[in-house]
């Protein structure tokens, strides 16, 4: 039976791989004589016409290739200003159409309906714009990877009425790149979520193992020409910082007040400069707390500070990311005290690159780090590229410098394969030299049915890179995976997908003086409601140490949006281990669980939870060696979009620590905010209780202005 599956599988993979891909139609945009209200009515007389003949929608996640089962009409317009869009989503059931009123961002569990604009049609960038059923936006910036960190002005609105709900979109032409001219065109990709099924659909279809560039279809829109990008970002801090030791008195406040000020302009239609002068880097959320004991490598922390975070993804190489032992090529929480920051972005014709200089005084103030990055990408259609990147860090003695390319390129509709290739040099602050070489080869081949990918990778000893997050080096490893998708219909239809896998991942330690061999079969459940089951087993060997441990686990994964307002997740976690001591690592049994639970009582109040326990014992014995608790609770009260107040709270067993923070925030759009907070930290020193030892106010308030 297994032979005719998979027989079966392979048919349809060749099929698919066969077929002439689908070019979707042109299509065009209405000119606006008066510009449409922004406020989710589509009662405007610029969308008084047929809506767009788009035909069917296809689901892309977690089902490939099935009609929609929610029918969206679609508009678009423009004037001298601004790109126009609407949405009537047709909902047969408006009453458990999932919607919230939340900060910018933070909505992926709605019902949600969006756009993705490649404004320049060179494959290379495009603006991806969401909005939830109440008008909530959500965008990320496509270039390598999908970068959601990033914001952008624009206006969004929308109404949940008798037929579902409706979105209105507003795209100022000052907010994307393009070249403008008589004949302009931009390539678009339309989406929609629903919450309840727990699937999305695109416009035009997104087939498996297609890059998004390639599923854009062409938009007409006449004559249109970029205006002048200006924008200038004063800011004001304020904050008042004390610390005690545990026991102890608190010493002198220290305030400090800052201006500063961040400058965007368009240097050409498509070439950008980003400039910033002693500016607020520090955090409006703190990360929230993780299991920090017995970690072999560091906890990974994403970035959050507004001038890094855009555009982040487009220095990014092929190949990094996912289970890649090199998470990212530029890492910059790297860059931990800038007082100044630059960056050039742009695209000239299949060109794109991206540049970052910024000096870090945390290392000395009279002698800051230098950070330089430089990344250059040729583009070459249908998600192919060829591109370049070169990084440079120096401080007195010590430096590091870094030159990369790689290349992501693709076989027919299924086939795609990438690589890259680092050499690195560098010096310690003795002036002792030292170099290293790195890189990957990685492939994939997907179709609906099938899924097949595999990565080797290599970096030497000597290998340094002072902008990358990198787990080890000294290594040499490579792995598999293989998978085949089904879709039970008919009684079964609330089982989306059943997805069997297997895994298997083979090192070699060159400085621990192993190998490493897991092997992990298992299978993944998507379910109606946003639900979803993974179950695991994981059986191997690690070498630590000059030894050999066994490792391994029993692992459950699962979740699901029980109602609109409850969201229920977890996991467990159960195997043999490794206690990671140096000098004396030893073999134990590991076993871990966390939980996880999202609250809306209504649509402004948002309570979210998460508990984690971990539990270790030395095999031998049975003794305990720790156990650790961490709690992080959120809530928030969204007042309108713009306006918030947020309490945190979080716990961690093994620092002793209790953290909390509130905060009031207001951001009537990107970059004009005022932010005011308060926050506390609380330790534990046997035999006293848990005393406050830092507290902080925080107050910031920025302006953006356009020109």
């Amino acid at each position: 039976m297994l032979v005719v599956v998979c027989l079966g599988a392979a048919r349809e993979a060749i099929a698919q791989s066969t077929a002439p891909p689908i070019v979707p139609a042109e299509l065009s945009a209405r000119r606006a004589t008066t510009p449409p209200r922004i406020d989710g009515i589509l009662d405007d007389e610029v969308w008084s016409g047929a809506p767009l003949g788009l035909g069917t929608w296809m689901s892309y996640n977690p089902l490939r290739g099935e009609p929609e089962q929610q029918h969206t009409d679609v508009w678009i317009a423009f004037d001298n200003e601004a790109i126009y869009f609407a949405f009537r989503c047709f909902d047969a059931e408006p009453d458990r159409i999932r919607t919230t009123i939340s900060r910018r961002d933070n909505v992926w569990n709605d019902d949600w309906v969006g756009v993705s604009v490649d404004s320049s049609r060179a494959g290379q960038i495009a603006y991806h714009m969401f909005v939830n059923p109440s008008g909530v936006q959500m965008d990320a910036l496509q270039s390598r990877n999908e970068d959601t960190a990033v914001d952008w002005l624009w206006q969004s609105a929308g109404k949940v009425d008798r037929g579902g709900y409706t979105v209105e979109i507003r795209l100022p032409l000052q907010s994307i790149r393009f070249r403008g001219g008589p004949d302009v065109r931009m390539g678009m990709l339309f989406f929609r979520r629903s919450s309840r099924l727990g699937v999305s659909w695109s416009w035009p279809e997104m087939k498996p193992g297609a890059w998004v560039f390639e599923s854009h279809a062409p938009v007409a829109f006449g004559e249109l020409h970029q205006p002048l990008l200006l924008e200038v970002i004063p800011s004001a801090t304020f904050s008042r910082n004390e610390t005690r030791a545990a026991g102890g008195d608190w010493r002198s406040p220290n305030n400090r007040r800052d201006f500063g000020a961040s400058v965007k302009y368009g240097v050409t239609s498509t070439v950008t400069l980003d400039a910033t002068v002693n500016p607020d880097f520090s955090q409006v959320e703190s990360d929230a707390f993780e299991v920090e004991v017995n970690n072999r490598f560091p906890v990974f922390f994403s970035e959050k500070r507004p001038f890094f975070m855009e555009g982040l993804g487009l220095f990014n190489l092929a190949g990094t990311g996912g289970d890649a032992t090199m998470r990212t090529a530029v890492h910059t929480r790297r860059i931990v005290d800038p007082v100044v920051g630059a960056k050039l972005t742009g695209t000239a014709g299949p060109y794109t690159f991206a540049t970052l200089v910024a000096p870090d005084e945390s290392v000395d103030p009279e002698a800051p780090k230098l950070f330089g990055i430089a990344r250059g990408v040729r583009n070459f259609g249908d998600g192919q590229f060829a591109g370049v990147l070169v990084a440079d860090t120096e401080f007195r003695r010590d430096h590091n410098r870094v030159i990369a390319a790689d290349v992501s390129l693709k076989h027919g509709q299924n086939f795609r394969w990438n690589g890259n290739v680092i050499l690195t040099d560098s010096a310690d602050v003795e002036g002792t030299r030292s170099s290293g070489n790195g890189g990957q080869l990685s492939y994939s081949y997907e179709t609906r049915r099938v899924g097949i990918s595999g990565q080797v990778e290599h970096y030497d000893r000597g290998f340094r890179m002072d902008t990358a997050f990198i787990n080890r080096v000294g290594i040499t490893r490579g792995w598999q995976y293989q998978s085949l998708s089904f879709y039970p219909g008919g009684r079964f239809a609330w089982i989306k997908r059943v997805n069997p896998f297997l895994w298997v991942a083979a090192t070699n330690d060159r400085l621990q003086g192993g190998t490493e061999l897991w092997v992990i079969p298992a299978i993944r459940f998507n379910f109606t409601r946003q639900g979803y089951l993974r179950l695991d087993v994981m059986r191997g060997h690690e070498t630590f140490a000059q030894r050999r441990f066994e490792i391994g686990r029993y692992f459950a994964d699962g979740g699901a949006q029980v109602t609109r307002w409850l969201f229920v997740g977890g996991n467990i976690n159960a195997g043999p281990a490794v206690f990671y001591d140096p000098a004396a690592p030893f073999q134990g049994t590991r076993r871990s669980m966390n939980a996880r639970v999202e609250l809306q009582p209504n649509a402004n109040l948002n309570h979210n939870l998460s508990y984690t326990f971990v539990h270790f014992e030395r095999r031998e014995t049975g003794e305990k060696v720790f156990d650790v608790h961490i709690v992080n609770l959120r809530n928030t009260y969204q007042f309108s979009r713009q306006f918030l107040l947020r309490a945190i709270t979080q716990y961690d067993s093994s620092r002793r620590r209790v953290l909390g923070d509130f905060l009031a925030s207001y951001e009537l759009v990107p970059g004009t905010v005022v932010h005011a907070g308060y926050g506390s930290l609380w330790e534990r020193v046997d035999p006293d209780p848990y005393r406050a030892t830092a507290r902080a106010l925080f107050f910031k308030a920025s302006y953006l202005a356009r020109f």
